[in-house]
């Protein structure tokens, strides 16, 4: 049986946080400001996770951080998630998301060790903008050679997240649709969510999907094409037919119904929703001795209790609990 919740969503994406640390400091980013807050585990206790939710039916793993590239040995854990098999014999599709800043020399390797896709998260096309969102100097030309790097060792598409934050980097609309046709990368923009510690979060901030429509078409429209259901992007694709940017929009156009995911933190915690307010240890049952079976019939029950939404903007919202 594929995992699914209560809900009769298939839960076959699976994020695992490998640090929480970040050799970056954006200014609207808790680690940026404070640093690391939780601890990292081992990659064999990671390999472990990862080998148990692929054979409940994951298809796709993706790492992440904080910034996953200043794990030493990750080109080896790359390898041994492509190792694995899903309930239909194959590799699972295997992803990463990095700030970019240290890519540009290990692109290659990763992709030879089994990665298949590369997302970059930029929010300035504009190496001054970049480096006072960043707070890191002459962050941008890594950051470009990285992604160049990425399309040249077959790392397609490579993605490119933007965060929008209203009076912050909205002006970079345009820019980013450029950059999305010359760099032949796909830009996808992200509805700012209430995720930051400092809670500075209002739907005044938010970037909304219609106006980064209109914002674009002041450049050049575009026109909407086909996504899967559970895609959390609306894609579009340039009126001449070059170049594509998709909007994430978690505020104004929710995607919960069809969500496919579910999260491994640093730490070893199940999270079943990005704002979700339980973390389920999923590792301290590991470090108590647990059976691959227990494991499973943990997973198991805490997939089927996944949140049937978030509940942004709404009277009441509490706030992720990490």
């Amino acid at each position: 049986m594929p995992l699914a919740d209560n809900f009769g969503r298939s839960i076959h994406d699976l994020r695992i946080s490998i640090t929480d640390r970040c050799n970056y400091k954006c200014v609207y980013c808790r680690t940026g400001n404070i640093g690391a807050a939780y601890a990292e585990l081992p990659f064999e206790d990671y390999l472990r996770m990862a080998r148990i939710l692929v054979e409940l039916g994951i298809t796709k793993v993706r790492l992440t951080g904080g910034e996953p590239l200043l794990r030493k040995g990750i080109i080896e854990f790359v390898r041994d998630l492509a190792k694995l098999r899903t309930a239909t014999g194959k590799k699972p599709e295997i992803a990463l998301t990095t700030n970019g800043h240290l890519l540009a020399e290990i692109a290659q390797p990763l992709k030879d060790a089994g990665l298949d896709r590369v997302t970059v998260s930029m929010d300035a096309v504009d190496a001054e903008r970049f480096a006072r969102i960043t707070r890191v100097p002459n962050g941008y030309e890594s950051v470009l050679a990285g992604v160049r790097s990425s399309r040249r060792a077959g790392l397609d598409p490579v993605k490119i997240n933007c965060v929008l934050l209203r009076g912050f980097n909205e002006d970079q609309i345009v820019n980013f649709g450029k950059f999305a046709r010359e760099e032949r990368v796909v830009v996808r923009f992200i509805e700012f969510m209430p995720l930051e510690e400092d809670r500075v979060w209002t739907p005044e901030i938010v970037v909304r999907l219609d106006e980064i429509l209109s914002r674009m078409a002041e450049f050049m429209p575009v026109q909407e094409i086909a996504h899967e259901r559970s895609e959390t992007a609306r894609r579009y694709r340039f009126a001449d037919g070059v170049g594509e940017i998709g909007i994430i929009a978690p505020v104004s156009h929710p995607f919960c119904g069809h969500c496919s995911r579910i999260r491994i933190t640093s730490d070893g915690k199940l999270r079943t929703c990005l704002f979700s307010v339980w973390d389920h240890d999923l590792h301290e049952l590991m470090r108590r001795g647990a059976s691959d079976e227990k494991l499973s019939e943990f997973v198991v029950k805490v997939v089927e209790k996944k949140e049937e939404r978030h509940h942004i903007g709404e009277p009441g919202f509490v706030p992720a609990s990490r």
